[in-house]
């Protein structure tokens, strides 16, 4: 596929994603992955994570930096502004119709209807999202040990009435996966050096 066509792939597919999905970016995770990782398969299910974690860590909302991500991976600034430019743009001119008349729009039973469906399937869809991102991740203790001590420090500020940061809970995580890292790396040299030693006892 020529670079030309690939910009114009990726700024078709996210305006796609860009027009249909409600809920945010959190629901289009889902969707972005059903495209990029199992259709596409321009991306492993462990980058597709990364890029998630990277665009939910720095500023600016989860969808753009995805897009924006996703578009510089594949084709570079040019694919990059494409993939943004299609994943905005459906929101900005269904935002700008829907501001002329909101009062009134918003009035209509059946929009009503039609918002309280679409609700359901948001959950459903950041739901979904959420299991398919577990699954994929490493499986060792420390990612179930964080993962049950996020969702209990939620439900139980949740259940209370207590706000809880999730910037907060952001830097958290991070520092641990530092720490972890930074702990592996220093078992992993004392591990061979006493390998080497070992080895270098026994040549004697």
């Amino acid at each position: 596929m020529t670079k030309g066509k690939m910009i114009l792939t990726l700024f078709l597919t996210f305006l796609k994603i860009g027009a249909f999905t409600f809920g945010g970016g959190y629901a289009m995770i889902a969707l972005l992955e059903e495209e990029f990782v199992e259709k596409r398969k321009w991306l492993t299910h462990e980058e597709f994570l990364d890029i998630v974690a990277i665009g939910e860590s720095t500023p600016g909302p989860l969808a753009i930096n995805s897009a924006t991500f996703i578009g510089n991976r594949q084709a570079g600034f040019f694919g990059s502004l494409a993939s943004t430019l299609g994943v905005v743009i459906p929101s900005v001119i269904i935002i700008m119709m829907v501001s002329l008349v909101f009062d009134r729009f918003m009035q209509l039973r059946y929009v009503q209807y039609a918002f309280d469906g679409i609700r359901v399937c948001v959950v459903y869809l950041i739901f979904s999202a959420g299991c398919k991102m577990f699954k994929g991740l490493k499986k060792k203790p420390v990612t179930y040990v964080i993962f049950g001590v996020v969702a209990a420090l939620f439900i139980g500020f949740y259940l209370f009435g207590y706000g809880f940061s999730s910037v907060i809970c952001i830097l958290a995580c991070g520092c641990v996966g530092l720490f972890i890292f930074a702990f592996d790396n220093v078992r992993a040299k004392k591990g061979s050096a006493a390998d080497m030693k070992e080895k270098g006892g026994k040549d004697e």
